[in-house]
């Protein structure tokens, strides 16, 4: 997916010159950051749908096989 995304002239500069040191493009760099950024969003989400069932009374496969029945 491609974005247009504004950068502060003074961010960019570093951001060129950062990317220059690495020999990577600007692009990598930029996926690289936001895949640092939400790697914690990406962990804490997981866990939240663990036991999600929990207090539900009906166990998983026999609300399964219930809903397949309406198919």
């Amino acid at each position: 997916m491609r974005a247009l995304v504004d950068i502060p002239d003074q961010d960019f500069t570093l951001l060129q010159n950062v990317v220059k040191r690495l020999d990577i493009s600007r692009a990598e760099f930029i996926r690289r950051a936001i895949d640092v950024s939400l790697a914690p969003y990406r962990e804490s989400m997981t866990h939240e749908a663990f036991g999600l069932w929990a207090s539900h009374p009906v166990d998983g496969l026999a609300y399964q096989e219930k809903v397949r029945e309406e198919w």
